[in-house]
């Protein structure tokens, strides 16, 4: 090309930026590397090469100073010309030998197409008219073959790809589609499993039949019998020849006539062809201009198909490639780079820098139209292209070298370099697509009843599918059909919540399952952790009316120090102690907002309007509170050392509200499950034994402050959308007898004074077993905690302690007057246990039995109960055991081991009257559960008294039990004053005592403050209606999950539920 063509100012290449402009573009540019290069000059053996394949050439035999930017934008070095081009010429040889072999075959039969005498049809083509006419009578409409084939055969072609599966089908499959009317099939046709080449492919190696008879030997095959093909060899001769292959053609399979040698590159040429089928797609590089510098040639050139780069993008080898021809040499040969022969993971491709995509779209080409001389830059080629294109006639029939244009670049009608519709603002973008939104919306009024968001989905999924960018069709056709292509995170987050995984067993969880399935099914932990910030306490606005006394207004707040709000000086605050909390009134927003739907819900069941619910909601709350005992975690060397912890928590038991000119509350939410470790939400984890009496009011303190500060005041909460009003009722229920003991300032378990509830002693109780009131209050222990403190009689220490009933310290938190019927049935049967082992050693006859004949007692005791009900004895009586010793079956079994047979039968009457009243303080409603044992619970309570007091006297002469005396004494006023015993038990407390264990060994960490903030934080989410809720809505993720990895195969009946441990 002349030089005066491009000094022209008229020609296009003016446009261009300067440095290309430049005739000195190849000297200064390349020297900001200064970096030797690297290139190999051309092989001394590389012959030239025929005339007819001499331009496709040019570009591997041109020599010229090599540059880093080579490297960089992917030329061939050293290495690759002289390591990785044998290996992978070898391996395209064998492709293309694959790839002959596969096109005489049938896709859906696998055999021969000659075989079947008949026309071939194309697997991706359209309907023939007349196969089309044919099914269109029998009631098919479909249009394509892919569609008729995945009908009739069950089998999805769309995927298919030209190195593994043949493009045709034969006629015989072709009958049974027709004969089927393009619905079944009434031909069994065993679909063969189509596999990439491999070394061992039995097409291309086929196996020996073994012709094999009993007790002959093995004969040779006959001589007209099929000859095995064997697998090409290179030429190893020292010769010129050294590196030319041997290309075997449809006119010299059999090894006769001359053979035919070309040169490797041209052969290597000519395969990758084969493979990526881009000649169609992507322009030639031989559009550019040979003027420019070797360096930026090789560079906008791809290195798979050798064309001018279309949609480029870059290994982490510095390679640039075509994205579809890279992805299908990746399918055909393997993820490796071709040029350098390394490993290649597709998803590490990378868009190149935005220097280069400037320069490459700068580039000048050679318009291929004949009378048309001018270079036109390459954003502009497709314009100039379809200019020619508008101006022949229209019957004309278009050039091979003009179909490879149209669609290639975006429409640029002039001005400033055109802008990517993605990179514009939605006002520019809506301008530039209003003709093709007029079009979409005319379409979908005609043909789908105007529902365009489904028409523009469907649009992207074909393009996608065009595109072979098969995951991300798969993932968009999952959210078209509702089945989504990822867990929502509050999914997410339930699973790793109920399944106990820490963030490493998650993340390693996530990492396998997206590697496995190549999609994103979990959510990574970012997520999570944004998902959890909605559900844990500081997140949600509130107001308190009047402000609170003594705490701060603030709404954001997490977990704070356990000794936050203490009060006194700094000395007194108890230095070895690790406690962490969340503030009550912060902890209860929260709850509230986790239960805004059902309080809605609730609002509509019972018809209450927004404007009748002007007296605000009255919320009832249940508080717990138990120590759990030893729960040391060795993290390291040395003596296991036991702590102990102390757990205060909440439940949420019922919401109420009073419309106007209504008397009663209506109850819109009532706790179903009040026992739970479920409902119970934590709200302060301590190190502390429960027995340490100051150490645990301190802790407490601040949190009696917060308690008392909202009893008085009520809260502002929007709720429903709307400033809604809520007061609370605190009732302290959940506690055993010794945590009471604390609380209320009382003596220990052991005390004269045996009872919580009223001031009877422990003589007075054995000898009046049920006639019993309820006497004691948290204001009368004030009362008395005073009285002992001055002592204003001057009284003796015995004097002064039978006048204030056992009240030794302060009481520091209110508690209810009541039974746990937790605690309870453990205490009763600690009880039994003992009654049993007297009854079998009969200590009725004895006085004062040995500690030896007690222990042997009990042996034969536990020895039954193993043999009979397989109970394993137990250190310390706990629920499990109790339920099970307190049963007809356990009497019976004990019985046999009793010798009197008066004894055997007050021992079961005995534990039937006990049966009887069981469920009273048990049930979470008795009027509604038990009414019949409700009503009898006075006379069987005075029957049991009876026996304990004629014939277990011996034990019951002065002592009683401090479980067995409420149980007697005390109930009936409960049950009808409270209407429960049960719902108000510690029961869901103690169970979240096993959660504690389990979350603190999730979350183990070297600080404890930190574990014990991982511990509340996970077992506050753990407590969440919001992730039950999901939960239970995705129940069956283990299915989802499956229908996720291989949507067409999964069954609908297949059911597969999630194991998630339920306590």
């Amino acid at each position: 090309m002349d030089k005066e063509r491009w000094s022209s100012k008229d020609a296009p290449r003016a446009s261009m930026p300067d440095e290309l402009s430049h005739p000195k573009f190849s000297e200064w540019k390349f020297k900001l590397f200064r970096v030797k290069s690297i290139e190999k000059a051309p092989l001394p053996n590389d012959a030239t090469v025929e005339k007819e394949n001499q331009a496709e050439v040019d570009m591997e035999m041109v020599g010229s100073p090599g540059s880093i930017m080579k490297l960089c934008f992917g030329g061939k070095s050293k290495e690759n010309l002289e390591g990785s081009r044998e290996r992978v010429d070898l391996k395209l040889q064998e492709i293309d030998t694959h790839m002959n072999l596969i096109k005489s075959l049938c896709r859906l039969c696998g055999l021969s197409l000659w075989k079947a005498k008949g026309t071939a049809h194309e697997v991706q083509g359209d309907l023939e008219e007349s196969s089309r006419c044919a099914l269109r009578r029998m009631g098919c409409k479909l249009a394509t073959w892919p569609e008729v084939i995945l009908k009739v055969f069950m089998v999805d072609v769309t995927t298919d790809m030209e190195t593994v599966h043949p493009s045709l089908f034969c006629h015989r499959c072709w009958m049974a589609a027709m004969r089927g009317g393009g619905f079944c099939s009434f031909k069994r046709t065993r679909i063969p499993a189509w596999k990439p080449h491999t070394s061992n492919c039995n097409l291309c190696f086929p196996k020996k039949s073994s012709y094999e008879r009993m007790r002959k030997k093995r004969i040779k095959p006959l001589k007209g019998a099929h000859s095995l093909t064997k697998r090409i060899k290179k030429d190893s001769s020292a010769s010129s020849g050294a590196n030319r292959v041997w290309r075997q053609s449809t006119e010299n399979q059999g090894g006769s006539g001359g053979k035919d040698w070309l040169n490797p590159s041209v052969q290597r040429g000519q395969w990758m062809k084969t493979i990526t089928l881009c000649q169609r797609d992507h322009l030639s590089s031989k559009l550019i201009p040979q003027e420019l510098p070797v360096d930026l040639l090789c560079a906008v050139t791809c290195q798979v198909c050798d064309h001018l780069l279309s949609d480029p993008v870059q290994s982490p080898c510095r390679h640039l490639f075509c994205r579809v021809c890279i992805v299908r040499y990746s399918h055909a040969l393997g993820p490796h780079c071709p040029t350098c022969n390394q490993q290649l993971n597709l998803s590490h491709l990378t868009r190149p820098a935005k220097f280069f995509l400037s320069t490459l779209s700068s580039l000048p080409l050679l318009c291929p139209s004949e009378g048309c001389n001018q270079w036109v830059r390459l954003d502009s080629f497709r314009e100039h292209c379809l200019n020619h294109y508008h101006d022949k006639e229209s019957h004309e029939e278009q050039t091979p070298s003009e179909q490879n244009l149209d669609g290639y670049l975006p429409i640029n009608k002039g001005g400033r370099p055109r802008q990517h519709l993605l990179s514009l603002t939605r006002r520019a973008q809506k301008h530039r697509l209003r003709d093709l939104k007029n079009q979409v919306k005319v379409f979908a009024d005609k043909e789908e009843g105007g529902d365009v968001k489904s028409v523009c989905l469907t649009l992207f999924l074909l393009a996608l599918r065009a595109g072979n960018e098969h995951k991300q069709a798969d993932e968009l056709e999952a959210m078209m059909q509702g089945r989504g292509f990822g867990l929502h995170p509050a999914v997410c987050l339930a699973i790793r919540v109920n399944t106990f995984l820490s963030c490493s067993q998650y993340h390693k969880m996530y990492r396998t399952v997206k590697a496995t399935s190549g999609r994103q099914i979990f959510q990574p932990l970012h997520t999570l952790r944004s998902a959890e910030k909605e559900l844990l306490p500081g997140f949600h606005q509130f107001e308190w009316q009047p402000a609170l006394k003594n705490v701060s207004s603030s709404w954001n707040v997490g977990i704070i120090d356990g000794l936050s709000g203490w009060t006194d000086s700094v000395d007194d605050v108890p230095a070895d102690t690790i406690a962490r909390r969340f503030r009550y009134d912060v902890a209860l927003v929260s709850a509230l907002k986790d239960l805004e739907e059902d309080i809605m819900e609730g609002l509509r069941e019972r018809g209450l309007d927004d404007s009748t619910c002007t007296s605000g909601f009255t919320v009832v709350v249940k508080e717990s509170c138990d120590g759990m005992g030893d729960v040391s975690e060795k993290h390291g060397m040395g003596p296991a050392v036991p702590e102990k912890a102390v757990r205060f928590s909440f439940t949420v038991m019922s919401i109420s509200i009073r419309a106007e000119g209504e008397e009663e509350a209506v109850t819109i939410f009532q706790e179903q499950k009040p026992n739970s470790e479920l409902s119970c939400r934590p709200l302060c984890l301590m190190f502390v034994d429960e027995s340490d009496h100051e150490t645990l009011t301190a802790i407490l303190g601040p949190v009696v402050a917060e308690r008392k500060a909202m009893m008085e005041s009520r809260l502002i909460l929007s709720v429903g959308g709307l400033l809604r009003s809520f007061r609370f009722i605190f009732r302290g229920t959940g506690y055993d007898e010794k945590m009471v003991r604390e609380m209320e300032g009382l003596e220990a378990s052991g005390s004269t004074y045996i009872c919580t509830l009223c001031d009877s002693t422990r003589a007075e109780a054995s000898h009046n077993m049920v006639l019993h009131s309820i006497t004691r209050s948290h204001t009368e222990n004030l009362e008395r905690y005073e009285i002992w403190r001055t002592n204003p009689f001057s009284e003796s220490a015995e004097e002064l302690r039978d006048r204030v009933k056992g009240a030794s310290a302060k009481p520091f938190m209110e508690t209810q007057p009541t039974l746990d019927a937790l605690h309870c049935d453990i205490g009763n049967a600690t009880e039994f246990y003992k009654i049993f082992q007297d009854e079998i050693g009969e200590v009725y006859q004895k006085s004062n039995p040995s500690r030896e004949e007690r222990r042997r007692w009990r042996s034969a005791l536990d020895k039954q109960l193993r043999k009979k009900l397989k109970l394993k004895p137990v250190m310390r009586m706990n629920g499990n055991f109790a339920r099970r010793l307190m049963t007809r079956e356990a009497v019976e079994v004990v019985c046999e081991l009793v010798p009197s047979e008066k004894r055997r039968e007050a021992l079961q009457k005995l534990m039937e009257l006990y049966l009887q009243m069981k469920p009273v303080w048990r049930s979470t409603c008795p009027a509604r559960d038990c009414p019949d044992q409700l009503c009898r619970y006075s006379y069987n309570s005075q029957q049991f008294a009876d026996l304990l007091s004629t014939m277990f006297k011996y034990r019951y002469d002065g002592k009683i039990t401090n479980y067995l005396h409420k149980t007697l004494a005390h109930v009936p006023e409960i049950v009808e004053r409270d209407g429960s015993i049960g719902a108000w038990a510690s029961e869901g407390n103690e169970s979240g005592n096993k959660l504690f264990r389990r979350f603190r060994k999730m979350n183990a960490r070297q600080s404890k403050t930190f574990e014990l903030e991982d511990v509340l934080k996970h077992h506050w989410l753990y407590t969440s209606k919001y992730l039950q809720k999901f939960m239970e809505a995705h129940r069956n993720s283990a299915k989802a999950l499956q229908a996720t990895f291989n949507p067409e195969e999964t069954p609908d009946e297949v059911d597969m539920a999630l194991d998630v441990q339920d306590f």
